[in-house]
C-alpha cells in the first residue's frame, strides 16, 4: 500500500521541518514528535488503528466493502482494534436516517449494527474507539458539538445482539466547552481520550487544528459522564502543496506509547497522507 508513494514520501519529507518537542498546554503532558511516514490517501487517509502485533490498519474510502456500498454506507471514520475485533464507523448520504457500526471478529466475520438517529442527532459517524474495558464505544458527530456519544461496544457488550441488529445509545460524555470538527478518538487510559480536530478557526483554541484531551470524571458505565477538554497542540501541516490540509484520524498504542495522527495533504499532495508519531516525554 505505501510502495508506490515512496518517492513523494522522500521528497516531502526532504521539505519537512526538523522533528521536535510539541507544545502542550500548561501543566499538562508534553508530545514529542519521532517521526513522519505516510499511508495512500484512497486507501489509508480516514483513519489508522494499531493492530496487537505492533502493525498498522488503515481506512479510506477504498476500503469500504462493496456489499457496504451497495447499501448506501459511502463514508468509512477513524476504526479502532479491540481484543481483535476491528470496530468501523460508518455513515450514509445527507438524507441518512441512521448510521452504522461494522465489527469485523478476529476470524474475519463481519456484523453490522444499525443506529437510527436520535432526535437532534446529526447523521455523521466521524470515528470509533473502544473503551479499554471492551464495553464501550464513543463516537462523534461534525461541527460544533459539546458531546461524544456513547454506545454499548458491539459484540464486546453482552447487551448488544450477537449477530448485528438495532444498537442503542447509551449515556453521552458532556464536554465542559465546545469542540469543533472531531475526527478521530482514541483512548489512552480508561479516563483519557486523544481526538484530533479539523479546526482552522482558532476561534475556541488557540490552534490551528488541535489535538484536544478530553478527561472523564469517571470511567464509562453506560450512564452519562463529563469530559474536560484540554487542547494540547496543533497538528503539523507542512509539505509542498499550498492549501487547506485536514485533520483526519489519531491512534494510541497503550502497548508502545506511541501516538499517530493523521494530516491529508492540499492539492495533488493528497495522495500521500501523513502520519505523525509522538511518544510522551
Amino acid at each position: 500500500m505505501k510502495r508506490h508513494l515512496l518517492p513523494l514520501a522522500c521528497l516531502l519529507g526532504a521539505f519537512s521541518v526538523g522533528l521536535g518537542t510539541s507544545a502542550a498546554a500548561a501543566g499538562g503532558p508534553v508530545w514529542t514528535e519521532t517521526g513522519t511516514s505516510y499511508v495512500d490517501m484512497l486507501s489509508g487517509g480516514q483513519g489508522l488503528a494499531s493492530r496487537a502485533d505492533g502493525s498498522l490498519l488503515h481506512r479510506g474510502l477504498a476500503t469500504i466493502p462493496l456489499g457496504l456500498r451497495i447499501k448506501g454506507w459511502n463514508h468509512v471514520g477513524d476504526p479502532d482494534i479491540a481484543q481483535g475485533h476491528v470496530f468501523d464507523a460508518y455513515q450514509g448520504p445527507d438524507s441518512a436516517t441512521s448510521k452504522m457500526f461494522a465489527v469485523t471478529t478476529p476470524a474475519g466475520k463481519r456484523y453490522e449494527y444499525v443506529h437510527p438517529l436520535d432526535p437532534g442527532e446529526k447523521l455523521n459517524n466521524s470515528f470509533a474507539t473502544v473503551s479499554p474495558d471492551g464495553q464501550w464505544l464513543v463516537s462523534g458527530e461534525w461541527g460544533d458539538q459539546d458531546r461524544l456519544q456513547v454506545f454499548p461496544a458491539p459484540l464486546l457488550n453482552p447487551s448488544t445482539p450477537r449477530t448485528g441488529g438495532t444498537l442503542p445509545q447509551a449515556g453521552q460524555i458532556s464536554l465542559d466547552r465546545p469542540v469543533r470538527d472531531v475526527q478521530g478518538c482514541d483512548f489512552a487510559t480508561a479516563t483519557r481520550l486523544l481526538c484530533a480536530s479539523d479546526d482552522g478557526s482558532r476561534t475556541l483554541f488557540p490552534e490551528d487544528r488541535p489535538l484536544l484531551q478530553v478527561d472523564l470524571d469517571h470511567a464509562l458505565d453506560g450512564g452519562p459522564v463529563t469530559g474536560r477538554v484540554t487542547s494540547l497542540f496543533a497538528l503539523p501541516q507542512r509539505g509542498l502543496c499550498q492549501g487547506t490540509y485536514e485533520a483526519e484520524g489519531v491512534d494510541y498504542d497503550p502497548a508502545t506509547g506511541t501516538l499517530r495522527t493523521e494530516v491529508v495533504q492540499p492539492g495533488v499532495c493528497a495522495v500521500a497522507t501523513s502520519v505523525y508519531s509522538y511518544r510522551l516525554g
